[in-house]
């Protein structure tokens, strides 16, 4: 195996297209245009990497109905993905993503999800310890469910840096802020979706988002991506900070998948051998190249090589 991806906090994810989405009405939804995939971005980041041909081992928490229908869809994935979850007795959380094409709007309405007892918290790290020696690259990517501390990101990057492991990241700030105070990954990828915060303030100006990145290749991390007004992105190695941009109009109701898709595409990169800053080029193309289609489907290579021609790089620093 390649890969190991983690995610702590999985779901069940039904996607909904509803052009001209009305609260307080009843939206009627054709059968073609209502989905139901496994979700968590550690868990998308694992299906795309498998469909990229990356053999994937996926891990964390899942119980209930719902997490026996999560498993039983993950294994019509295919062989190059392998599950190893941790069972627990509360039930895996279900998300809804509501993508309006008409009003340009992407609604996500997402479940708190279960609580985790110290005990399998703890039998997941010894897991995770296992698991980890098997793969040469591992990601952890999304949410915390309630009893698994925010510092866990770190936790987990502790161990996987004792086996010398390369280590991606993609969490909000609270996340990040706790689990930095154990362990630095090499890559970390904020997820702006909820707040603008980093490092527990809340950024405004470009300036402000340039200090920020450079602040984390500073205190030990290699490659640093904080997203700019969602369609931007501030990059940070040793060699200096650029910003990436679109050369086209982002359609935003098409934004679903789209960061879960930079993640995997930066670990394909990673793996191929390139330097930082093409990973991150790569990741962001990807992305960009993603928000052509709807839903989570990822773009085929093809089409983030011709997208790589359709991003703007600029050395802001």
């Amino acid at each position: 195996m390649k890969v190991l991806a983690v995610c702590l906090n999985p779901a069940l994810d039904r996607e909904f297209v509803i052009n001209g989405f009305t609260l307080n009405k009843l939206n009627i939804v054709p059968n073609e245009l209502n989905r139901m995939t496994p979700g968590g971005k550690g868990v998308n980041v694992a299906v795309i990497l498998s469909k990229y041909n990356v053999p994937t081992i996926l891990t964390g928490f899942v119980g209930g109905y719902v997490g026996n229908v999560l498993v039983s869809e993950l294994r019509k994935v295919g062989p190059l993905l392998t599950t190893s979850f941790v069972h627990i007795r509360d039930e895996t959380r279900e998300n809804i993503a509501i993508e309006d094409t008409l009003n340009h709007t992407l609604t996500e309405i997402n479940s708190e999800g279960p609580f985790i007892s110290r005990e399998a918290y703890e039998l997941f790290l010894k897991r995770f310890e296992v698991l980890v020696q098997k793969v040469k690259a591992v990601v952890i990517s999304g949410s915390v469910p309630r009893g698994v501390p925010f510092s866990s990101y770190g936790e987990l990057t502790s161990i996987a840096k004792k086996y010398g492991k390369t280590v991606f990241w993609e969490a909000r700030d609270e996340i990040i802020t706790e689990s930095i105070k154990i362990a630095f990954p090499d890559v970390i990828k904020y997820d702006m979706r909820r707040s603008e915060k980093i490092l527990g303030s809340y950024l405004e100006h470009e300036e402000e988002y340039v200090s920020a990145a450079k602040e984390f290749i500073k205190r030990g991390a290699k490659l640093v991506i904080l997203s700019y007004r969602t369609i931007f992105d501030f990059v940070a190695t040793a060699e200096g900070v650029w910003k990436f941009s679109p050369k086209f109009e982002i359609e935003h109701s098409f934004l679903l998948g789209a960061g879960d898709t930079f993640v995997s595409a930066m670990i394909l990169s990673h793996l191929e051998g390139k330097c930082c800053l093409d990973i991150a080029r790569y990741g962001y193309a990807a992305a960009v190249a993603k928000t052509k289609y709807l839903g989570k489907e990822p773009p085929k290579r093809e089409d983030i090589d011709k997208t790589l021609e359709l991003i703007m790089v600029e050395r802001v620093e």
